[in-house]
């Protein structure tokens, strides 16, 4: 493992251990060259999945990419990153359960969305109103205003 500091060729594994989910293998690194220490994680990864955008184009699934979204969603809010990292997880799972190599966009973000419906609602509206492009308040009104309505009928 290259060292994100110096760009030794080598670091030396001081500690491994499971995360708390049990996704991932956590290691601390140390760097011979400069003597720094890092953190890296390992994950199991099934198969490579691809993402197929409205647009067409076909773009390889970035785990990272799906946290940052879900951590910008989740700026601010009282959610512990342990909770954030527990649905990053889950949604990769779902998307690797499908078992399709090549999966739709919106299957994702519909995946995100009922995530965050669950973990935080302000989460939930800051995500939408990026997914579903809102262009002016009366967007956030309705988006807002149908979560209500279910909240109170109870329907889904």
């Amino acid at each position: 493992m290259r060292c994100p500091f110096c760009g030794g060729e080598d670091s030396q594994v001081k500690d491994s251990r499971p995360t708390e989910d049990g996704s991932a293998i956590r290691r601390r690194r140390q760097c011979p060259a400069c003597g720094a220490r890092f953190t890296t994680f390992e994950r199991v990864q099934l198969r490579e999945l691809v993402i197929l955008k409205k647009s067409g184009d076909k773009e390889v699934f970035e785990r990272d990419k799906l946290a940052r979204s879900i951590e910008i969603a989740c700026r601010k809010r009282p959610i512990a990153p342990e909770r954030i990292e527990r649905l990053v997880s889950g949604i990769v799972r779902q998307m690797e359960a499908i078992g399709e190599a090549e999966i739709e966009a919106e299957v994702i973000g519909q995946a995100v969305m009922e995530g965050l419906k669950t973990l935080d609602a302000v989460a939930y509206v800051r995500f939408a109103s990026v997914y579903r492009d809102f262009r002016e308040a009366k967007d956030f009104e309705e988006f807002i205003g149908a979560i209500e309505t279910v909240a109170r009928t109870g329907a889904k």
